[in-house]
């Protein structure tokens, strides 16, 4: 079986598929970059991605190939700096220019990666997109972002919170409130027009208790509907 998986679940997900003990094969990358590849015909069983509206836009663009669709996770945007780095007091324009320091604030691109698409919408709410739009670097998916962050190459990240207690060399600064961006949601579907046995028992597991401890262990939310 093929997976292609948001980058955030990298760590969540290699655990998942060795508990399952299958034969799996797990892509990760951006998500609206796997929607695309799906689109343009790339071999995935089942994908999970970061967004939504990406699963939305596949759905539309696949020629009815998306099937049984659920949300299977949430998570949680967060602001970080590079381990050892000093709190923050409060999130101002003038204090984050001034921790920048003519640095950059790494991010998803703000277009295509689900968390560059939701750090924007707290950054447009908070009324600070204007002032740090010129020092942000966008990158291709989240993890990318997190790494600059932890090589200390930018002061300055927004990443899901799941993937900051994954790296021990970034500290959070601040938990982004939900209520200012879009639910961050991880649905999941099995892609192709004939149903694979094989894809059909993965999507139980991916959906199970066990799964879901497992998700939960890494900072994940398991969403009501699948417990």
């Amino acid at each position: 079986m093929t997976v292609f998986a948001a980058a955030s679940l990298r760590d969540a997900l290699e655990d998942v598929v060795a508990a399952y003990g299958g034969e799996v094969v797990v892509s990760y990358g951006g998500s609206g970059q796997i929607a695309r590849q799906v689109v343009q015909g790339a071999p995935a069983d089942i994908v999970i991605l970061a967004s939504a509206a990406w699963m939305d836009w596949l759905e539309i663009s696949s020629s009815d190939a998306v099937h049984n669709r659920l949300n299977l996770l949430g998570n949680r945007l967060v602001l970080i700096a590079p381990a050892g780095a000093a709190s923050l007091s409060q999130v101002t324009a003038e204090n984050l220019l001034e921790r920048l320091e003519g640095g950059r604030l790494a991010m998803g691109h703000r277009a295509g990666v689900p968390a560059g698409i939701y750090g924007r919408q707290w950054l447009e709410n908070e009324e600070l997109w204007r002032v740090l739009e010129p020092h942000i670097a966008e990158t291709e998916n989240v993890r990318a972002a997190l790494a600059l962050v932890a090589r200390g190459e930018t002061p300055l990240g927004l990443v899901y919170e799941t993937d900051a207690a994954a790296e021990p060399d970034v500290v959070i600064l601040y938990q982004i409130p939900g209520d200012q961006h879009d639910p961050i949601i991880y649905p999941v579907a099995r892609i192709g027009v004939k149903e694979k046995p094989e894809a059909s028992e993965l999507m139980k597991f991916i959906q199970s208790q066990d799964a879901s401890e497992i998700f939960r262990a890494h900072g994940f939310v398991p969403l009501a509907e699948n417990r």
